[in-house]
Order: C-alpha cells, then sequence, then structure tokens
C-alpha cells in the first residue's frame, strides 16, 4: 500500500465542528481510489461514481457503479479479518486475518487495519464493523479493546482514548473511499435478516453483541448486552469468552440459554440469529426453534447490505 500512515496527524479525535473540506487522505494513492480514464490526467475530481453505470441507495442517497465492490473489515476482540465483496457479497479476495494488537488504541488499531489491507485493491467503498457503541463513525465506548491485554482488565486511559475517536474519519482517510463504521453485530446481522417480522441478532465472542431489525430495517443500535445478568455481572461479561474460559462450556451454555430466554421475553423476537467465534459451542436445543446459527463470515459478508439498510442516524 503506498503512503505511510501518521497515527499523530491522523488518528486523533476530531471535533465535531472541523470542516470535512480541510481533512485530506494520509495515504494519496489508496489502492482502493479507482484510476482515471485513459487518455487524462488524473483529476480532484475523481471519484467511484465518476464512469460507467451508477445506481444510487435509498439508505444513503450515494451514486454507486453497478458493479460497486466493497471492502468489508471486521474488528473482533482476539482478530482483524478482511475481504473484498461483490455486489451480492461474495468475497473475490481471500480473506484475510491477524491478531488483534494489545494495547489496543486507537492509533494501533488504525495501524494494523493498515497492513490487514494492503493486499487488496478494487473496492469502492469500505465498511467496517467495530465491537463496541459506535454513532455517526464515532466510538462511544469499546469494552473488548480497552483493556492492556485481551480478556484483561479494563484499563481507564485506554477507555478515554477511544472515547469520542473519531474512527469513522481515520478509516476514511486510510482508505481513500467513502466508509461506513457501524457496529460489528448490526453489520453481521445485515448479512442474514430476512425481513420477516422482528430479527434478533446475538453474537458470542469476547463478549456478547447485539442487533434488532423490524421488516427488514436495522433499528438503532442499543447495547442490550450491558443489562444486569447475575452476581452483578453484565450478559456481555457472564456469557463472554473469558467466563466460558473460566467456568467451563457446559455451564456457559446454560447461561446462554437463560440469556436467550431473557432476551425473548424483553423482545418477542420471531426470528433469532446467534454467531462469532463461540457461536460453534452453541446448539439449535440450545437457542430454541426461533433459532438459527450463522456463520462467522456473516461478519464480514454483511458489509455490502449494511449500506442499503444502516442509516447514519442509527
Amino acid at each position: 500500500m503506498a503512503g505511510q500512515w501518521s497515527p499523530r496527524t491522523s488518528c486523533a479525535p476530531r471535533s465535531s465542528s472541523t470542516p470535512s473540506s480541510s481533512r485530506q487522505p494520509v495515504l494519496r494513492s489508496s489502492p482502493f481510489r479507482p484510476e482515471p480514464p485513459r487518455g487524462r490526467p488524473p483529476s480532484d475530481h475523481d471519484d467511484p461514481t465518476s464512469t460507467g453505470a451508477h445506481v444510487t441507495t435509498a439508505a444513503t442517497g450515494t451514486t454507486w457503479p453497478s458493479e460497486v465492490h466493497t471492502l468489508s473489515i471486521d474488528i473482533g476482540g482476539s482478530g482483524l479479518k478482511a475481504s473484498v465483496l461483490d455486489p451480492v457479497g461474495q468475497m473475490t479476495t481471500e480473506r484475510v486475518r491477524i491478531d488483534t494488537p494489545y494495547p489496543c488504541p486507537p492509533h494501533v488499531l488504525v495501524e494494523a487495519i493498515a497492513r490487514l489491507v494492503e493486499p487488496m485493491t478494487g473496492a469502492h467503498r469500505a465498511s467496517v464493523g467495530f465491537p463496541g457503541l459506535v454513532r455517526q463513525g464515532r466510538v462511544i465506548d469499546v469494552p473488548s479493546l480497552s483493556r492492556r491485554e485481551y480478556g484483561g482488565p479494563r484499563d481507564a486511559d485506554l477507555a478515554q482514548a477511544w472515547s469520542e475517536f473519531d474512527l469513522g474519519s481515520a478509516m476514511a482517510e486510510l482508505l481513500g473511499v467513502p466508509t461506513k463504521v457501524v457496529n460489528d453485530a448490526d453489520m453481521q446481522g445485515c448479512a442474514v435478516a430476512q425481513g420477516k417480522g422482528l430479527e434478533f441478532v446475538m453474537t458470542l465472542g469476547t463478549g456478547v453483541g447485539t442487533a434488532v431489525f423490524n421488516g427488514g430495517r436495522l433499528l438503532p443500535h442499543l447495547e442490550l448486552s450491558h443489562g444486569p445478568f447475575r452476581d452483578g455481572d453484565t450478559i456481555d461479561i457472564a456469557l463472554g469468552n473469558a467466563a466460558r474460559k473460566d467456568i467451563g462450556t457446559e455451564k456457559w451454555l446454560k447461561r446462554v440459554r437463560r440469556a436467550v430466554s431473557y432476551f425473548h421475553d424483553m423482545l418477542w423476537f420471531d426470528h433469532l440469529y446467534v454467531g462469532g467465534g463461540n457461536a460453534k459451542h452453541v446448539s439449535i436445543t440450545d437457542i430454541g426453534p426461533k433459532g438459527q446459527i450463522i456463520p462467522n463470515s456473516s461478519g464480514i459478508i454483511g458489509g455490502v447490505r449494511i449500506w442499503e439498510l444502516h442509516s447514519e442516524d442509527s
């Protein structure tokens, strides 16, 4: 990947009053920025929508080439994964993965993603699934990355570094294409939601993620797993990977069954999708007849439909 990433100039949280016109891409020669038509020099106005057939999505109002390709990045507490997807969500490049670095303040994460996507080219836009609460690209809270080691205690300095960090702008500058940063469970749900009633997504990994769809529409994200569960722990802690390792998978599955019942009584969902790295330990008998276990690859594949189903107000 051409260019150099400078965390000191590009990763500092920006005030919402900073004019977007003053933000310059750090990677001037992004591999995702399409080449201009032959026969004329590059122009500052060249962008992914400048040539060929175009389509406009209702949710974003953005015009894209009819064969738009999406770089999809799945940020997890234990690993970072990415691939480029075609318009129907098929991977056009091999999925790549690296371990999530710890400690992981914002500039370390962005540098790691730069290494992750270096071999990938040909995308017109990017989708980033993030394991925390994000609003309009800004991080509100991210428990899994606010730790100095995987599964360790929460660190106040890291939590402060992440609070209000403008990850959306940092990713757009790094990649040089329009970018959405959303909660990872929301993005995973976009891969499987069918538009039938109220659909609930629960991801089981480092922690617990949730997403809710109604009639095919992604609802504004709420951290439902931060609700109380047992002995002062939240659902996120009680069903997290550290808890599973501590108490064993069988006892952990009892907690999963209890959490499913809890969420059903709260939401009365019509369909339940269970994903994430620890979904491999779960069977349909643990989640009930409304449940379906979805592949972990959904966290990447949802990067296409998130542009249709997600509103910046979510």
